[in-house]
């Protein structure tokens, strides 16, 4: 459980130097970065996987690539990030299984700010190594790939984030059989964009 009570005790600090901000940062940048710390769970939403839990806490580094591209209200900027995955849990009814992720590739859609709000769309993948096969009877090596929809909510220092996300979890074909795992998740995080140099 100590890893548990440092990720709240990071969150707990974040939260507090974000509570007295009194102006917005910059928000995404062309040639800034984005570090975060997130955690986010949710439950199964279909067959195989509608008694099957996930928790998950993880770390961000991404790159914002460009400036100010598109239409209206869907003007942005695009970002590539990757995630490591430190925890993850996957609660099933035979007994929960843990492991680690790596996401190599985020591709983010951080829309123009509303005052301090950015709103995002996202996209991702990886591979997961559990301790236990996963669903059982499976492979304890699979794939994720999932899609987010969120905000940031920009403070002086940090920001907040807020998702939902759909996740998708299985052995892409690798054993027999591959029922999969599809998940609905709340994550939420804190970080910060800098500035590009």
């Amino acid at each position: 459980m100590k890893p548990l009570l440092v990720w709240f005790l990071l969150f707990g600090l974040f939260a507090s130097v974000g509570a007295s901000a009194v102006r917005a940062q910059a928000g995404p940048e062309k040639g800034g970065h984005e570090l975060e710390v997130w955690t986010g769970g949710g439950y199964g939403v279909k067959g195989v996987a509608s008694n099957t839990g996930v928790w998950t806490v993880g770390g961000r580094y991404g790159w914002v690539l460009t400036d100010s591209r598109g239409p209206g209200f869907l003007r942005g900027k695009f970002e590539y990030a990757v995630d490591v995955v430190p925890m993850f849990w996957v609660f099933q009814p035979d007994g929960a299984a843990y492991g680690v992720a790596v996401d190599p590739y985020a591709f983010k859609w951080n829309f123009d700010r509303h005052g301090r709000i950015v709103p995002y769309v996202e996209l991702d993948g990886g591979a997961l190594f559990t301790n236990r096969k996963t669903p059982p009877g499976t492979s304890r090596v699979n794939f994720t790939t999932s899609g987010a929809v969120g905000i940031h909510y920009l403070g002086k220092n940090l920001n907040w984030s807020a998702e939902v996300r759909y996740m998708h979890i299985s052995n892409a074909g690798i054993e027999s059989p591959n029922p999969g795992i599809n998940t609905l998740q709340l994550r939420i995080g804190v970080g910060m964009f800098t500035r590009s140099r």
